[in-house]
């Protein structure tokens, strides 16, 4: 015979459901739970699963579920009442049973109010009633963050910026939450191709900056008052016009530190892969690039990447003079790459040696006295 903490847990198990009738005002319907298990098959087991069942029926509590009996023969109980349905009447034996009134008369009055607010969340309520519940308290302040963005789509701004009246860590603790209503109440101003809240919802984050240095005093007084190393986030230097002839880009931080100055000239660190967030920039179409890394697989793999970027890129010291002169037979990572790279004649005789062997060496082995010398000979 079905037990009465079955019949709770199946019960539990319709909760959802029913919520989703009462999101959309649909009449209830009596709910019936399966009960086709048999009795026990002695006096004294039956005895206990009887009173178990009974004790949390409608007919002793005077809620919950009603038991419908049919009565069965059997060999070895004789003639004995078993449940034939067991159900819940009314919506009010429902939310009784499973200690859930209060519980769905916040849900109510929560759906009428994100439904008064924005009718295009409907079927989001539809789909995640549970989310409306779990977030009971919240409702207020979701609604405040929702109504900002529907009115500022594009806000530009820190969250801690944003003139909403909640508490200053309340969207960077609902951000999961916040983004799934964001996506249906402004749709067509999301960045879809973006994951992270503040890319996706048009804020401004503390992103990434590109380091750089001018190379011509006279350049950097004019410009920024003698600042020669300036640290600027990706999104203002992909925007950056200055008036400059050749654009230097290292590896090592310390090669970067240390680029000889040159007229009309900036180095940029490019801190290896990182040449990617780059690849926008208007002052680097315009410009003549000049491009020094390792001497290793991973180097001339990023020289390549650089040149897609950018048709113009030259390489410095990655050449075989170089290579052999400085060489101290020190290995470098495997390469996986097997695509054809964009590079010269002379760079991919070099990478496929250096590759073959493992073979590395790291700019910054190679003499100072030398990178200004062969920068002259470029320069003359």
């Amino acid at each position: 015979m079905i037990t009465s903490a079955e019949i709770k847990k199946k019960a539990s198990r319709k909760y959802t459901d029913y919520l989703r009738d009462v999101a959309v005002g649909k009449t209830f319907q009596p709910i019936e739970i399966p009960c086709d298990k048999k009795a026990s098959d002695t006096i004294a087991e039956y005895q206990k699963e009887f009173n178990d069942i009974r004790s949390l029926s409608k007919e002793v509590k005077g809620y919950g579920y009603t038991i419908h009996w049919k009565t069965v023969k059997t060999k070895m109980l004789g003639t004995q009442g078993l449940p034939s349905k067991i159900k819940f009447e009314t919506a009010e034996d429902f939310e009784r049973f499973l200690q859930k009134v209060t519980e769905v008369d916040v849900f109510r009055k929560n759906v009428a109010l994100i439904k008064g607010r924005f009718s295009k969340l409907q079927c989001w309520i539809e789909k995640y009633p549970l989310k409306v519940i779990d977030n009971s308290e919240y409702w207020s302040d979701i609604l405040k963050v929702l109504d900002y963005f529907s009115k500022n789509p594009q806000p530009q701004l820190y969250i801690r910026e944003l003139p909403i009246e909640v508490h200053t860590k309340f969207i960077e603790q609902h951000k999961a939450l916040i983004g799934e209503l964001l996506d249906i109440v402004i749709k067509e101003y999301i960045n879809t191709n973006e994951k992270e809240f503040e890319k996706r919802y048009n804020l401004r984050y503390d992103e990434p900056t590109v380091r750089m240095r001018l190379l011509d005093r006279t350049l950097a007084k004019k410009l920024f008052y003698g600042l020669d190393d300036i640290t600027i986030p990706i999104s203002l230097f992909l925007k950056l016009q200055i008036p400059i002839s050749k654009i230097y880009i290292v590896e090592n931080k310390v090669n970067f530190l240390t680029f000889p100055l040159i007229p009309n000239s900036i180095v940029i660190w490019g801190k290896g892969y990182g040449v990617a967030s780059i690849k926008e920039s208007e002052l680097l179409k315009s410009t003549e690039l000049i491009y020094w890394g390792d001497l290793d697989a991973q180097g001339f793999e990023i020289l390549s990447q650089f040149r897609s970027y950018f048709g113009q890129v030259k390489s410095l010291l990655m050449d075989k003079a170089t290579f052999d002169n400085y060489f101290e037979k020190e290995c470098g990572t495997p390469s996986k790459i097997n695509v054809k790279l964009n590079l010269t004649t002379e760079e991919e005789e070099l990478y496929q040696y250096i590759k073959a062997n493992n073979y590395r060496l790291e700019q910054e082995k190679i003499p100072q006295r030398y990178v200004i010398e062969q920068l002259k000979c470029i320069l003359d």
